[in-house]
């Protein structure tokens, strides 16, 4: 999806949506929402805090192209209902029982989480082996390393271009690096997912969840970081967190790029997320 089809995001996300297969699977008092786009081999994608499936909107097409894309709406966000119980083992709970029943003889399978989501798949993987062939971490906080600096306003009660305003502010001060990023999808992904998000996600993160889960995973673990990641800074600091409890991983730097990296180079990241996913297991 190229920068000049951002134009109008509500018809965007709506397309993209139309040509999604739609499944809905129990989750706790209500159901969990899944999308799956292309054919091939199978590959999970996590959103991360505040997101949604669309937190992927950029990575779709070059995926589906040769793979079974698979996107949930995580437990307490976008359309899903909060999960059966507090914690990962609600939130994993729900993705096991949605996955065997959605994708069937397809697992294992590949699966991709970002930032909150990738601490949600190793704690999912860790308690369901049997279902996760590969773990890509992108952005994903829970190392116990420093926290970077965020900067984010109040948006409630605001109208109009004041609104506008704190949204780009808020996309700067978390998500997004250079100001020229910020185009009317991520604005509209924002606002549209943000304040669908019921789930607190900090405390399933911080300090060290991450670091909590990986060693009891058994699939390889890879990870894919921005260079101007702010609140996981400086890629060779997390990457040697990870290392201390994997030292095997493939770590990857996108050059230019701030946290949600896989919109604002969408173009360098599926390159990399591809050749990751197409390199033989360890």
């Amino acid at each position: 999806m190229a920068d000049k089809d951002r134009t109008d995001p509500a018809a965007i996300v709506a397309a993209y949506d139309a040509r999604a297969q739609r499944f809905e699977t129990p989750c706790g008092d209500g159901m969990m929402v899944w999308r799956r786009w292309g054919s091939g081999p199978p590959v999970l994608l996590a959103h991360g805090s505040h997101g949604a499936w669309s937190h992927w909107i950029a990575n779709i097409d070059a995926l589906a192209a040769t793979r079974t894309v698979w996107a949930p709406d995580l437990p307490g966000f976008g359309e899903s209902a909060m999960p059966p119980v507090e914690g990962h083992d609600g939130i994993s709970a729900a993705l096991a029982d949605g996955l065997r029943a959605v994708a069937g003889d397809a697992v294992p399978m590949d699966v991709v989480g970002f930032s909150f989501g990738g601490v949600a798949l190793a704690w999912f993987a860790a308690a369901h082996p049997e279902l996760v062939r590969r773990l890509i971490l992108v952005g994903t906080g829970g190392l116990a390393t420093p926290q970077g600096e965020i900067s984010l306003g109040r948006v409630r009660g605001l109208e109009g271009a004041e609104r506008e305003a704190a949204g780009r502010a808020n996309l700067l001060g978390l998500m997004i690096h250079h100001p020229e990023s910020v185009d009317a999808l991520a604005l509209y992904l924002q606002e549209l997912n943000g304040f669908r998000g019921r789930l607190r996600a900090s405390s399933l993160v911080l300090p060290d969840r991450l670091l909590a889960a990986l060693p009891r995973v058994g699939a390889q673990v890879d990870a894919i970081w921005a260079e101007h990641d702010r609140p996981h800074p400086d890629p060779a600091v997390q990457e040697a967190a990870l290392r201390s409890v994997r030292p095997d991983v493939d770590f990857r730097v996108v050059a230019d790029a701030g946290h949600w990296v896989m919109y604002e180079r969408a173009e360098a990241f599926n390159a990399v997320l591809l050749a990751m996913l197409d390199t033989p297991l360890r």
